[in-house]
Parts: C-alpha cells; sequence; structure tokens
C-alpha cells in the first residue's frame, strides 16, 4: 500500500501524464520537451480555471486521455489474462469504460497541479519506445521524479505508462482492476457496468 503522500503524489503525477505525455516522442531536445510541455499543462490549466462545472471538466480531461493514452493497450494489460478470454464485444466495451475510470479518478485531482512545474530533464531510446525523466514541483511538496513511457504501436506517438519515484502506474491499475474482477466473482460484465460509475 502506498502510503498517503506517495499516493497524493500518484494521483497529481497520473493526472500531469494525461496532459503532457506526448511530449517526448515530439520533442528532439530538452528545450523543445519542456517548451511543449509547458504550453500543454497551460492548456489543461485553462480548463480547470474556465469556471465550467467537474462534469464539463471531466469531460475535457477524457478527451485529452482518448487523444494522447494509448488506451486499448492500457485497458488490456489492467485487464490482465481476462482479456485474453473476453470476447471483442466485452474487451471494446471494457476499454470505453476504462477509458472513463481513469479520466474521472486522475481529472479530479487536476486542481491539484495549478502554478506546478515540470522540469524535462532527459529522454532516452529504449526498446519499446521512448523514456523520458521528469521533475515534478508541487506547492507545498517536496519534488519528486517521475518517468514516462511512450511509443508509436498504435500507429502514432502516445503515452503507454509512468512510474512515480518507482512505482509503476499501470501495474497498480492492474491490481486494482484484478481486485474488482475478484470481488464480482469474475464477472467481467458487471465490472464493466460498475466501472461506468467508479472514479
Amino acid at each position: 500500500m502506498l502510503n498517503n503522500a506517495l499516493n497524493r503524489r500518484h494521483f497529481i503525477a497520473a493526472g500531469l501524464a494525461l496532459a503532457m505525455l506526448p511530449a517526448p516522442a515530439f520533442a528532439q531536445t530538452e528545450a523543445a520537451a519542456k517548451a511543449l510541455v509547458t504550453s500543454v499543462v497551460s492548456d489543461i490549466n485553462r480548463v480547470i480555471e474556465s469556471g465550467k462545472s467537474e462534469k464539463a471538466m471531466l469531460r475535457d480531461f477524457e478527451k485529452i486521455f482518448a487523444q494522447y493514452a494509448d488506451v486499448p493497450i492500457m485497458a488490456r494489460y489492467a485487464l490482465g489474462a481476462d482479456a485474453r478470454t473476453a470476447s471483442p464485444t466485452q474487451l471494446k466495451q471494457f476499454t470505453a469504460a476504462f477509458q472513463g475510470y481513469i479520466s474521472r479518478k486522475y481529472g479530479r485531482r487536476f486542481r491539484e497541479f495549478i502554478g506546478g512545474e515540470v522540469d524535462v530533464r532527459n529522454a532516452r531510446k529504449i526498446k519499446a519506445g521512448f523514456e523520458v525523466r521528469t521533475m515534478v514541483k508541487l506547492r507545498g511538496s517536496a519534488p519528486f521524479d517521475v518517468t514516462f513511457l511512450v511509443s508509436d504501436k498504435s500507429g502514432r506517438d502516445k503515452f503507454y505508462n509512468m512510474f512515480i519515484e518507482g512505482v509503476n502506474l499501470l501495474l497498480t491499475e492492474r491490481t486494482e482492476i484484478g481486485a474488482m474482477l475478484d470481488a464480482r466473482k469474475g464477472n467481467l460484465n458487471q465490472l464493466i457496468t460498475d466501472l461506468k460509475k467508479t472514479g
């Protein structure tokens, strides 16, 4: 179990990831990556400060997640072995439910990084795409490391995982989704229904 401080960082950094992870794939220099991240985070802050209702903002955040995250790959990983036995229809429905669940779960935490800074330290090519190391600075919190992974397996560069101080975000979600499925005695249809209301 993560302690409260790390759990807070986990949520906040994940929210940042929804906004900024395309940066390493498109940026050829650290300076360009920083400029892109600054621009994207500014756009997210404009949504937060728009005065829209939370429901409206969460819809905007889901659009960001759908655009920049490799949702099908993330959903399949989160579902684990059950993804191999799910029907194409179930997998499609789970992916859509997972997208909404993640967007709501982390989108509600976006307000906490208003005024925060993201410092892109370095990027390197890895077998599965790009790995980018950053330092996140938030108000009232010590700086912490976040590593982002991006890939073009879907046909364009999108993010598929991240690590917050060594904590694997996708593995954490896989554990939580697995526990939810176990609690429903493996009933994937029920999980899909419940995910639409969770987060």
